[in-house]
């Protein structure tokens, strides 16, 4: 059986260069690293309730639960149970992890409807395999509906909330169908249209996405999603908080769609390579916020297409650490008002990219950390005393022809760079000017 606990090789060596990567500075503009455990938290087991029915190993749960009045509670020993089951409004169904509901293949394995119904503690082993129904191993609807530190594992979607309200998942441990498609997979846990809701402390692995669709007002705190395709990916869902997640080894950390007043605080986004990798995507959506995320080893930190889209909002970025990435922040030709803020950019392979012409002069980037600085600060304020100005000729050229791509890191385009230095005539234009650039402690004793 897999160890859930040890994460893959490329999210390890993420997660190590986060370990590696200085917690604080004592530069004005210090950008201190999100304060998270070095692994996930498995979070106390769910308290077996009072009163309590017990049931005994292999009993019929479905006549139980059908009967059940409003409030009962039952207890599972340890063993095998067959399911599909349905938990009706105000029962609860706990157990240990070694109480274990088993799918007969066909299905959904278990289903909570109404209110106050709970599924705590135990097992769900599989589910059915077709993809047009979204078989899965727990699917939710209704108010006030709990699944807390449940482990499901050979299921085709993990945990689906569809029309729900105040729905609590919390300490969850859902293991993908590890396919070497990862379009193949289900997706671990599904928001549709729900509200007021909390993802708290779960685990995810070698699932497809986790999905928050057309639901506002919820709290994704405290999980850790690896070895996937989307850590997180919003579409049309407004006002919701990610806080203190960490996203490791996936394809794309966050993804947000048509979404406005998202905020994003303390997450760890590492390792998301490849071809489509990035830490954060943001497209067509307006009012977000990121602030004292951790972007490390990804191959875009930050993406922006046609963002903010709503006339009259920003997109606020500020006291993020973007380590090691290829490209620190890549915008699309033509996006404006996001605002960069304190930000630490540093051992990235390009800081700042644009895709297409132009330029990012239409985003304010003030009081950021460079290590690509070439400035003084003589005064000793801890501010660049002439602004940073980005200029990188092979960059400004790959922009318009990725295939120079190719070439990155060669001599070639080495002599590019030292080339359009050395000769004003060759010169690029600016593509991003920081009037007021942060140092570091170790740049403002070099100076």
């Amino acid at each position: 059986m897999r160890n859930v606990h040890t994460p893959s090789a490329l999210a390890a060596l993420a997660l190590l260069s986060v370990g590696m990567l200085p917690t604080q500075s004592c530069a004005p503009s210090a950008v201190g690293l999100p304060d998270l455990p070095q692994a996930w938290q498995q979070p106390a087991a769910p308290a077996r309730p009072e009163p309590c029915v017990d049931v005994a190993t292999g009993a019929a749960l479905q006549p139980l639960l059908q009967n059940a009045a409003p409030g009962t509670a039952f207890c599972l020993a340890s063993g095998v149970y067959a399911a599909p089951i349905l938990v009706p409004s105000g029962v609860t169904v706990w157990g240990t992890r070694d109480a274990v509901l088993r799918s007969n293949g066909t299905g959904t394995t278990v289903r909570l409807s109404g209110d106050h119904a709970a599924l705590l503690g135990l097992t769900v082993d599989g589910s059915g395999t077709r993809y047009d129904l979204e078989e899965g191993a727990v699917a939710l609807e209704g108010r006030d509906l709990r699944v807390e530190g449940v482990r499901i594992h050979s299921a085709l979607f993990g945990i689906a909330v569809a029309k729900s309200e105040r729905v609590t998942l919390r300490g969850n441990v859902v293991e993908g169908t590890d396919q070497i498609q990862l379009g193949m997979r289900g997706d671990a846990i599904r928001l549709w249209e729900t509200r007021f809701s909390r993802v708290e402390d779960n685990l995810v692995i070698h699932s497809r996405d986790l999905v928050v669709w057309y639901s506002s007002d919820n709290v994704l705190s405290g999980n850790e999603v690896r070895d996937s395709r989307y850590g997180t990916h919003l579409m049309y869902s407004h006002r919701n908080l990610l806080e203190r997640n960490r996203y490791l080894g996936n394809v794309v950390g966050v993804f947000l769609m048509y979404s406005r007043d998202v905020h994003l605080l303390h997450n760890v986004l590492a390792g998301s390579s490849g071809a489509a990798g990035m830490g954060l995507g943001v497209k067509e959506s307006s009012a977000v916020v990121a602030e004292g995320n951790a972007f490390v080893k990804d191959a875009v930190g930050v993406y922006l297409d046609n963002s903010p889209f709503e006339p009259g909002t920003t997109n606020e970025f500020h006291g993020n650490a973007l380590r090691l990435c290829d490209v620190g922040v890549l915008l699309q030709s033509g996006v404006h008002g996001n605002r960069f803020l304190g930000n630490s950019l540093r051992g990235n392979g390009t800081q700042v990219r644009i895709e297409g012409s132009g330029d990012a002069l239409a985003n304010l980037f003030r009081g950021n950390d460079w290590d690509d600085y070439q400035g003084y600060d003589i005064d000793g304020d801890g501010r660049g005393d002439v602004p940073y100005e980005l200029r990188n000729l092979s960059d400004h050229l790959a922009s318009r022809r990725p295939e120079i791509d190719l070439l990155h890191g060669s001599p070639a385009l080495f002599l590019v760079n030292a080339a359009s230095r050395l000769m004003p005539l060759y010169a690029s234009l600016a593509l991003v000017v920081d009037a007021s650039p942060a140092l570091s402690n170790e740049a403002s004793n070099a100076h």
